[in-house]
Protein backbone atom coordinates (compact mmCIF):
# COMPACT_ATOMS: atom_id res chain seq x y z
CA UNK A 1 0.00 0.00 0.00
CA UNK A 2 1.40 3.12 -0.59
CA UNK A 3 2.29 5.70 1.71
CA UNK A 4 -0.18 8.79 2.23
CA UNK A 5 2.11 12.26 1.66
CA UNK A 6 1.51 14.68 4.12
CA UNK A 7 1.60 17.92 2.06
CA UNK A 8 1.73 20.43 4.94
CA UNK A 9 5.05 18.60 6.68
CA UNK A 10 6.37 19.03 2.84
CA UNK A 11 5.96 22.71 3.05
CA UNK A 12 7.90 22.93 6.63
CA UNK A 13 10.38 20.54 5.86
CA UNK A 14 11.18 22.51 1.93
CA UNK A 15 10.24 26.20 2.70
CA UNK A 16 12.90 27.64 0.95
CA UNK A 17 12.66 25.63 -2.05
CA UNK A 18 9.43 26.06 -2.24
CA UNK A 19 9.40 29.93 -1.61
CA UNK A 20 12.15 30.17 -3.94
CA UNK A 21 10.15 28.98 -6.80
CA UNK A 22 7.00 30.77 -6.13
CA UNK A 23 8.54 34.12 -5.84
CA UNK A 24 10.29 33.95 -8.70
CA UNK A 25 7.42 34.59 -11.00
CA UNK A 26 8.93 36.53 -14.13
CA UNK A 27 5.43 38.50 -15.02
CA UNK A 28 4.81 39.20 -11.15
CA UNK A 29 8.26 40.64 -11.09
CA UNK A 30 7.82 42.53 -14.28
CA UNK A 31 4.88 44.16 -12.75
CA UNK A 32 6.46 45.42 -9.50
CA UNK A 33 4.22 42.34 -7.32
CA UNK A 34 6.04 41.92 -4.18
CA UNK A 35 4.81 38.83 -2.55
CA UNK A 36 4.26 39.86 1.29
CA UNK A 37 3.11 36.39 2.98
CA UNK A 38 3.51 32.76 1.87
CA UNK A 39 2.34 29.89 3.86
CA UNK A 40 0.90 26.36 3.44
CA UNK A 41 -2.37 27.06 1.25
CA UNK A 42 -2.07 31.15 2.20
CA UNK A 43 -0.34 33.68 -0.03
CA UNK A 44 -0.69 37.93 0.45
CA UNK A 45 0.98 39.99 -2.02
CA UNK A 46 0.84 43.80 -2.81
CA UNK A 47 1.29 46.32 -6.25
CA UNK A 48 1.44 49.82 -5.99
CA UNK A 49 -0.51 51.12 -9.37
CA UNK A 50 1.23 53.32 -11.62
CA UNK A 51 0.38 55.44 -14.53
CA UNK A 52 0.70 53.01 -17.34
CA UNK A 53 -1.31 50.35 -15.08
CA UNK A 54 -4.61 52.35 -15.97
CA UNK A 55 -7.37 52.16 -18.30
CA UNK A 56 -8.88 54.52 -20.20
CA UNK A 57 -10.71 55.64 -17.47
CA UNK A 58 -7.78 56.43 -15.47
CA UNK A 59 -8.29 53.82 -12.60
CA UNK A 60 -6.21 50.32 -12.37
CA UNK A 61 -6.84 48.13 -15.29
CA UNK A 62 -8.62 44.80 -14.76
CA UNK A 63 -6.53 43.18 -16.46
CA UNK A 64 -3.69 44.12 -13.34
CA UNK A 65 -5.97 43.68 -11.10
CA UNK A 66 -6.87 40.10 -12.18
CA UNK A 67 -2.50 39.32 -12.52
CA UNK A 68 -2.15 40.24 -9.00
CA UNK A 69 -5.11 37.80 -7.94
CA UNK A 70 -3.74 35.42 -10.29
CA UNK A 71 -0.20 35.41 -8.62
CA UNK A 72 -1.48 35.12 -4.90
CA UNK A 73 -3.74 32.26 -6.13
CA UNK A 74 -0.56 30.47 -8.18
CA UNK A 75 1.49 31.38 -4.82
CA UNK A 76 -0.80 29.50 -2.61
CA UNK A 77 -1.47 26.50 -4.58
CA UNK A 78 1.77 25.47 -5.40
CA UNK A 79 2.90 26.10 -1.48
CA UNK A 80 2.97 22.18 -0.97
CA UNK A 81 5.58 21.87 -3.38
CA UNK A 82 3.38 20.37 -5.86
CA UNK A 83 2.80 21.70 -9.76
CA UNK A 84 -0.58 23.31 -9.76
CA UNK A 85 -2.45 24.96 -12.63
CA UNK A 86 -5.48 27.36 -12.97
CA UNK A 87 -7.96 25.35 -14.16
CA UNK A 88 -11.16 28.18 -13.73
CA UNK A 89 -11.27 31.33 -12.36
CA UNK A 90 -14.11 33.49 -11.80
CA UNK A 91 -13.27 37.47 -10.94
CA UNK A 92 -15.73 40.34 -9.57
CA UNK A 93 -14.78 43.93 -10.08
CA UNK A 94 -16.21 45.54 -6.77
CA UNK A 95 -13.92 49.01 -6.87
CA UNK A 96 -11.71 50.90 -8.49
CA UNK A 97 -8.05 51.76 -7.52
CA UNK A 98 -5.86 54.66 -8.49
CA UNK A 99 -2.47 55.32 -9.75
CA UNK A 100 -0.17 55.49 -6.44
CA UNK A 101 -2.87 52.90 -4.33
CA UNK A 102 -0.83 50.18 -2.99
CA UNK A 103 -3.44 46.86 -3.77
CA UNK A 104 -3.33 43.89 -1.56
CA UNK A 105 -4.22 40.54 -2.74
CA UNK A 106 -4.76 37.66 -0.18
CA UNK A 107 -5.03 34.21 -1.27
CA UNK A 108 -7.03 31.46 1.08
CA UNK A 109 -6.91 27.93 0.41
CA UNK A 110 -10.82 26.29 1.23
CA UNK A 111 -10.25 22.80 0.12
CA UNK A 112 -7.53 20.49 -1.68
CA UNK A 113 -7.37 17.05 -2.68
CA UNK A 114 -5.45 14.80 -4.59
CA UNK A 115 -6.34 16.69 -7.78
CA UNK A 116 -7.83 19.81 -6.95
CA UNK A 117 -7.96 22.73 -5.11
CA UNK A 118 -10.37 25.14 -3.93
CA UNK A 119 -9.36 29.34 -3.60
CA UNK A 120 -10.95 32.38 -2.41
CA UNK A 121 -8.48 35.49 -3.50
CA UNK A 122 -9.44 38.87 -2.00
CA UNK A 123 -8.03 42.56 -3.51
CA UNK A 124 -7.92 45.17 -0.90
CA UNK A 125 -7.24 49.27 -1.30
CA UNK A 126 -6.45 49.85 2.58
CA UNK A 127 -9.90 48.31 4.23
CA UNK A 128 -11.67 48.52 1.28
CA UNK A 129 -12.66 45.34 -0.37
CA UNK A 130 -11.97 46.35 -4.37
CA UNK A 131 -11.78 42.82 -5.66
CA UNK A 132 -12.75 39.48 -5.34
CA UNK A 133 -11.87 35.54 -7.19
CA UNK A 134 -12.86 32.32 -6.72
CA UNK A 135 -10.14 29.92 -8.36
CA UNK A 136 -9.66 26.50 -9.10
CA UNK A 137 -6.34 24.43 -9.57
CA UNK A 138 -5.64 21.33 -11.28
CA UNK A 139 -2.98 19.82 -8.98
CA UNK A 140 -0.76 17.62 -11.40
CA UNK A 141 1.19 14.08 -10.29
CA UNK A 142 4.33 15.27 -9.74
CA UNK A 143 6.72 17.48 -7.46
CA UNK A 144 8.56 20.22 -8.39
CA UNK A 145 11.14 20.06 -5.39
CA UNK A 146 13.04 16.97 -4.79
CA UNK A 147 11.48 14.83 -2.22
CA UNK A 148 13.42 12.23 0.31
CA UNK A 149 12.31 8.93 1.09
CA UNK A 150 11.36 10.19 4.03
CA UNK A 151 8.55 12.63 2.43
Amino acid sequence: MKKKIDEYQIYQKHYDQIYEQVKNDPYAQFLGIQLTKFEAGLAEAMLEVKEHMVNAHGTVHGAVMYALADHVFSVACNAYGKTSVGLSTTIQFIEAAQPGDRIVARATEIRRNFRTGFYRIEIFHEQSLIATMEAVAYRKDHYFIELDEQD
